[in-house]
């Protein structure tokens, strides 16, 4: 509670190792908030948090030594150089051979050219750096990350994108992004949170294509082919065509149309070039999830 304003509802989620879920919401959804309560950060009033079994509540100490957290504000030390800072964050973890580590993440996150000046000399895509390499250095079990690629130019975010992939197939991670782009091309499970509960929670697939009951396929002929045949196909509910021989059709299942669609050739005598599903954007099963549209 924010005084008499309530940030989360009976918000419920589990993450395990080896996934990377991607937690998604509106400004003032309370995305940033649920992430405060399991770094420990803010105490929640109610509910039980726990991270690798440890309750958040009764050892806080403990459970914050498996978390390495990239917050959103991304706090720094600006007159301290990368190295020191990295230094400083690694002694308060207790960090063993803190020399050889600190350099393994200057060099996982991409700072190596910049590792030499102070934090306050770096662009903002080099700071958000430093800060994902001090969440790094204790090689922890969890990641909380608020916005990782804030800043970042685009060969920038390509980078921190492997980068979370690659940690993301022995850590926990849990991820916030206002890019959906992003959350598609790293996480395979998406929670969206709006006003302070959870709207969704499922594999990106299938937000992709339940969210609106919508199913799509495209297919393409070799040769011409009439709409109104395949507007006869079961479960078909539209129909359109980009040229003469290929066609979006919206459905009722996109696995049981392309069965049809292949035995329509075979009737019909038609050569298939491509036949595929069609997916809504992250970026559409978020707005229909969080504003109520279609």
């Amino acid at each position: 509670m924010y005084g008499t304003q309530k940030a989360v509802n009976q918000v419920s989620f589990t993450v395990n190792k080896g996934e990377i879920v991607g937690f998604l919401g509106p400004n003032g959804a309370g995305k940033s908030t649920t992430m405060k309560m399991i770094t420990g950060y803010i105490e929640s009033d109610s509910g039980d948090i726990q991270v690798c079994g440890i309750p958040v509540k009764e050892d806080a100490i403990s459970s914050k030594k498996k978390i390495g957290y990239l917050p959103e504000a991304n706090p720094l030390y600006m007159d301290m150089y990368v190295r020191e800072y990295l230094a400083f964050v690694s002694n308060i973890h207790g960090v063993s051979e803190a020399g050889k580590r600190i350099e393994e993440v200057i060099n996982m996150v991409g700072l190596t050219p910049e590792s030499n000046k102070k934090i306050g000399q770096l662009s903002k895509g080099y700071k958000q750096r430093v800060g994902l390499a001090a969440a790094l250095v204790h090689d922890p079990e969890v990641l909380i990350l608020d916005e990782p690629t804030s800043g970042l130019d685009p060969n920038q975010i390509i980078e921190i994108r492997e980068v979370i992939r690659q940690l993301g197939k022995n850590k926990t991670v849990l991820f916030s992004s206002h890019i959906m782009q992003e959350v598609e091309a790293i996480c395979d499970r998406v929670i969206i949170i709006n006003k302070g509960n959870i709207v969704a929670d499922d594999k990106l697939q299938n937000l992709q294509r339940t969210s609106s009951g919508k199913q799509y396929v495209t297919v393409e002929f070799k040769g011409n082919i009439d709409a109104e045949t395949l507007k006869q196909l079961p479960g078909v509910e539209t129909v359109s065509n980009t040229n003469p021989a290929t066609y979006n059709i919206q459905c009722s299942n996109a696995e049981a149309l392309k069965k049809e669609l292949l035995k329509l050739s075979i009737s019909k005598n038609l050569d298939i070039v491509s036949l595929k599903s069609e997916t809504q954007n992250l970026e559409s099963v978020f707005k229909a999830l969080t504003t109520g549209s279609d």
